[in-house]
């Protein structure tokens, strides 16, 4: 058995890159060996800023032989007239691999066939791994590309050595005028041409960690987060656990060694995520709280230097967080000599998007829908003042010092949280003015104040119906303006708060606010309630709703997004009842009798022949009236139950009555009795979208 060694040396590689760069190597290393009918008794990967790595050990030294035998063109097809191979037969043998030699006719039921049967030798691996290595390396996704060397390749940094290797022999290839070798190279501050002879596979992290380069990330992490809690092991200091930044941190270096800097304890004054902003997203650094929780002047870097010169990296480190902070408490100070108010006029000055004005225009269109939202929730004036307060006031830290530093521009919210607390407004206003762009994310937190949330709900569903009312709709692989995260935001709010909010009136005064615009959708509100229905589909698999259900939910009509969820809650809790199950079943009978009609005549009571007619009838004329009372109280699972009672009626008439039966205007007025049904049931739920199982005893 052999051992396999793959290391791509580059220049250093950004963080974000390393971890689908590896992700690709070793699945396509993987998928390679398995299509050669090989395999490995351990495959690492390695990664680390200059390097990506593949060891393999346990790898057979060839493929096995194996017997081929195929049949081929029939032999009229094979041979010419004067017995020579056709173009065909030649064909044949070159795509099985075969010579002619190898071949032979054979008869079959169908007649006389030309065939081949030989035995196939397997290849060295060697041989298929050194063409994996020339293949592979041009397929690594990338974010962007660099032209390097010449214009038929390209990688994001530059690439300079290549170590191939089966056991101690040198896989001999060349990529692009780089020769491959077994010459790595140790970390950089030993020296940047500080070579390591690699005699084997086996040898290869042993030797890499003796010159400072742990090649294994998880390797890398663990250090970092085992040696950054000794250096306050017995202190009343904790580093801010982080796993994203360690992840970063694991990346940026070869042989991690955390140490301890400072700062002045004068930047404290300093709003918190400012500091942890500069030390933490901008520098890479660990922040350092006390057992109160309070942020200290202390924080953690790691360094991929020299461990004995440690105290002249601190000190570099320390001037370059001087030098920043330094800069965020001038933007501080210099902001803070005015009230937050004093910033509203230079949002005239600042263009939201082209076709619908400035960001003081946006801010306005925000403020008509927060007053709306909050009388349409019956918002007392206290909370609705807040809540207009916020709306007023939510952009204007867009135009400060402080956010128009690139470093900065993530704080957007929580700036203006702090300058208004700074101008003495209402500390619920400025919790709102943080809380209006919440969530961010996927797995961000959502409003904790009405304020903040009618707010969020008002901003979002702005930017939707203006960005899509100029017709800048999002595609499935471009979303310049975050639109499906608007959206979603907005959902999710409107349903962990059960707002009773009725969607279709609210996207008409979002759209009606915004004003006519040109190149938007020619049906500008059936495709925002589509685009919300979307999110609200999301939101509801999220919560692990079967997708049938969702479907039932969603073809009925919609008036709110926390009826929606109730419907669909409700839906899924009888879904597996006997009686529903049988309700589903002969509500799906109705539904696909009329299902291509387009008209009903009106019902004619007196058309009826049949006394399961006219029992059904009667029956859905109180059903109609019960199942009015429960929606009006949101009480689906009684609807549910009262669609349920009709299901004895509903199997009655079919078992009695011919629906399609010769009689045109019978006919139609059965189809009208159906069409009756369906409009009552549709105001619950579409029940013909559902996936039930049926129980049958065999026979």
């Amino acid at each position: 058995m052999k051992s396999f060694l793959f290391e791509l040396g580059t220049e250093e590689l950004p963080d974000g890159f390393l971890a689908p760069a590896l992700k690709h190597l070793q699945n396509s290393f993987e998928s390679t060996l398995k299509e050669a009918g090989l395999s490995a008794e351990k495959i690492t990967a390695y990664s680390t800023p200059r390097r990506l790595s593949i060891l393999a050990k346990g790898i057979p030294e060839k493929q096995e032989d194996v017997k081929v035998e195929k049949t081929g063109p029939s032999k009229k097809i094979a041979f010419d007239e004067e017995g020579n191979l056709s173009k065909a037969g030649a064909g044949f043998l070159r795509s099985s691999g075969a010579g002619e030699e190898d071949w032979s006719i054979v008869d079959t039921p169908r007649g006389e066939f030309m065939a081949v049967s030989f035995i196939q030798k397997g290849r060295l691996s060697q041989e298929i791994l050194k063409d994996w290595i020339l293949k592979v390396v041009p397929t690594i996704p990338l974010p962007k590309k660099m032209l390097w060397k010449d214009k038929d390749f390209g990688f994001l940094r530059p690439v300079r050595h290549i170590i191939a290797m089966m056991d101690e022999s040198v896989i001999e290839l060349e990529f692009h005028g780089i020769k491959s070798g077994n010459i790595s190279y140790a970390n950089r501050f030993l020296g940047l041409d500080k070579e390591i002879v690699i005699p084997s596979p086996a040898k290869y992290e042993e030797l890499l960690e003796a010159h400072y380069v742990i090649p294994s990330h998880d390797k890398r992490k663990a250090i970092i987060r085992k040696e950054t809690d000794a250096l306050f092991e017995g202190s009343p200091y904790r580093v801010k656990e982080d796993e994203r930044l360690l992840d970063m941190v694991s990346n940026l270096v070869e042989y991690p060694t955390p140490v301890i800097g400072s700062f002045d304890e004068g930047y404290l004054s300093l709003p918190e995520r400012v500091i942890t902003s500069t030390i933490s997203q901008n520098q890479r650094y660990f922040s350092v709280y006390d057992e109160d929780e309070k942020l200290t002047n202390k924080f953690v870097f790691v360094s991929n230097g020299d461990p004995e010169a440690s105290d002249i990296i601190r000190a570099g480190n320390e001037k370059v967080v001087k030098a920043r902070l330094d800069d965020a408490l001038w933007f501080f100070e210099e902001d803070s000599k005015t009230p937050l108010e004093s910033y509203l006029p230079k949002l005239k000055d600042v263009v939201f998007q082209a076709k619908l004005g400035s960001l003081d225009d946006k801010r306005l269109r925000i403020m008509a829908l927060v007053e709306i939202i909050c009388d349409r929730l019956g918002a007392d004036e206290a909370e609705k003042s807040r809540a207009l307060r916020a709306a007023e006031l939510c952009k204007a830290d867009l135009v400060t010092l402080m956010l128009g530093e690139n470093e900065f521009a993530a704080l957007q919210g929580y700036i203006g949280k702090e300058y208004a607390l700074v101008s003495g407004e209402d500390p619920t206003v400025a919790e709102a003015i943080y809380e209006h762009y919440m969530p961010r994310g996927g797995n961000d937190s959502l409003p904790t104040t009405f304020e903040g949330a009618v707010c969020a709900v008002a901003d979002k569903l702005d930017t939707v119906a203006a960005i899509v009312g100029v017709g800048l709709l999002p595609t499935g692989s471009a979303d310049p303006f975050a639109l499906r995260r608007a959206a979603g935001g907005a959902v999710q709010i409107i349903a962990e708060r059960e707002w009773d909010l009725d969607m279709v009136e609210l996207i008409s005064d979002a759209i009606r606010i915004v004003g006519p615009k040109e190149g938007g959708p020619e049906d500008l509100s059936g495709y925002l309630k589509n685009y919300f229905v979307q999110r609200v589909e999301w939101l509801l698999k999220q919560s692990g709703i079967p997708y049938d259900v969702i479907a039932a939910v969603i073809r009925a009509r919609i008036r709110s997004i926390p009826d929606i969820i109730a419907k669909a809650r409700s839906l899924q809790s009888q879904k597996e009842e006997d009686d529903f199950i049988r309700l589903v079943t002969g509500y799906k009978r109705v539904a696909n009798i009329i299902a291509n009609e387009k008209s009903f005549a009106s019902l004619d009571e007196g058309k009826f022949e049949h006394e399961a007619e006219r029992r059904l009838h009667e029956a859905l004329g109180g059903l109609s009236i019960r199942i009015g009372e429960a929606l009006k109280k949101l009480d689906y699972q009684r609807a549910l139950k009262e669609l349920v009672s009709l299901s004895p009626d509903i199997d009655h008439f079919f078992d009695e009555v011919l629906v399609n039966c010769e009689d045109e205007k019978i006919r139609q007025n059965r189809y009208a009795l159906l069409y009756n049904i369906r409009r009552e049931f549709n105001r619950v739920a579409d029940l013909s979208q559902l996936v039930v199982e049926i129980e049958t005893n065999g026979e």
